[in-house]
């Protein structure tokens, strides 16, 4: 057995995202199970550099986990050969430059998205990239959730039959900041830093209903400030620039239609933070991040309109767990997998910076649809 060690550069460890589930859930745990092996006798040890503005924060990180690397200095990350692959999970706003930066020196890229603030920047990410020669992936970690691996299960077995429409729901309450700390940083909620939920979730959704349903063809949303104040980290009050709602329905290749609406001002009543129902000719299904429930053709109850009497029916328990029948691993974890594999064992791998630029594409139709009150046609985009 040969240990090759792969070098990454981590932008962005000292946020939520980027710490938690790309360094504690993803490399780290990568490393405590003894590496990825690559079935040729070849185990790759991932060795984060971490990278960022705030030196004592990355130290810390550092020594909390016994790392040996960490900097304030991008460009010395990127000019070092012993450096493989640089990886982005900084805010929207910084991260085309850096990700030019590191395709000009060479480094394959796996970025955090939106890839760009706008369409025409992800797409030449995209093809710079492409010249570069280097490999490339965009994190699109929803699709390796349990609920949605159980439903992409369902769809390949032909369980809907034909399929109909998605209805999604996502979001839950974040906190105005004043009477209890907000569970989300400021900056999302001003669109002068990259802030807002258009630009944060549809880039998710565009990918969900391409891998799973097909291509978006059209667009119309409506999105919209519903908490226009709000008080950031240290307290003080600021005005919230940017959505916080955005309700959208997307019309599908092959005719389904799927309504998803994503807020951050809603309260939950559902099982989980987000929810899709698929509904088909022989049977629905509604997913969340782990469980997955189905109700087929041949069960479905009759249900009769009567608003006079109390309902009988516990509608709920008309549908059927979908067994996990194996093991689920994190879904951040699963796609680093796939991209190392990618990297140092030439696999299979599509998600890459023209699948993030997609998303970037459903964003800015989503936004101008919005501001222009009209459905507008999503054309297919190519290098």
């Amino acid at each position: 057995m040969t240990r090759k060690t792969v070098r990454i550069a981590m932008n962005g460890v000292t946020g939520r995202m980027g710490y938690r589930q790309h360094l504690v859930r993803s490399l780290l745990a990568l490393r405590d199970q003894g590496g990825l092996a690559l079935g040729d006798g070849t185990v790759l040890w991932p060795e984060p550099v971490l990278v960022g503005r705030r030196a004592p924060a990355l130290e810390a990180l550092a020594e909390r986990h016994g790392l040996e690397h960490w900097t304030t200095d991008l460009d010395a990350v990127l000019a070092d050969p012993a450096v493989d692959i640089y990886f982005d999970a900084q805010v929207t706003s910084a991260r085309e430059e850096a990700l030019r930066k590191a395709i000009a020196a060479g480094k394959h890229v796996y970025t955090e998205k939106p890839t760009a603030t706008g369409l025409d920047g992800a797409l030449e990410l995209a093809r710079l990239a492409a010249a570069a020669g280097i490999k490339h992936g965009v994190v699109q970690d929803k699709i390796f959730l349990p609920g949605l691996l159980k439903l992409k299960r369902l769809i390949d077995g032909g369980f809907f039959g034909r399929i109909l429409s998605v209805r999604g729901e996502f979001g839950y309450w974040v906190f105005e900041g004043d009477w209890q700390e907000a569970q989300r940083p400021s900056w999302n909620y001003r669109a002068e830093d990259g802030g807002g939920i258009v630009v944060d979730m549809f880039p998710h959704w565009e990918y969900v209903l391409h891998e799973l349903f097909g291509r978006v063809r059209s667009v119309q949303a409506l999105a919209t400030t519903h908490v226009p104040q709000r008080w950031d980290e240290n307290g003080k009050p600021y005005d919230a620039t940017a959505d916080d709602a955005a309700y959208g329905i997307f019309e599908l290749e092959g005719g389904v239609v799927a309504q998803i609406n994503s807020s951050w001002a809603v309260r939950v009543n559902r099982d989980e933070l987000v929810e899709f129902q698929v509904d088909g000719t022989e049977g629905s299904a509604v997913a969340g991040l782990r469980t997955c429930r189905v109700q087929h053709r041949s069960a479905t109850p009759k249900p009769v309109w009567n608003p006079d009497v109390p309902a009988t029916e516990v509608f709920r328990d008309q549908w059927q767990e979908v067994p996990d029948n194996g093991a689920f691993d994190n879904g951040f974890k699963a796609q680093w997998e796939l991209f190392l594999k990618h990297v140092h064992a030439d696999a299979p791998y599509h998600w890459d910076l023209l699948a993030g630029a997609r998303g970037v594409q459903l964003a800015e139709l989503g936004l101008r649809s919005s501001a222009e009150g009209r459905r507008l046609d999503v054309p297919e985009i190519q290098l």
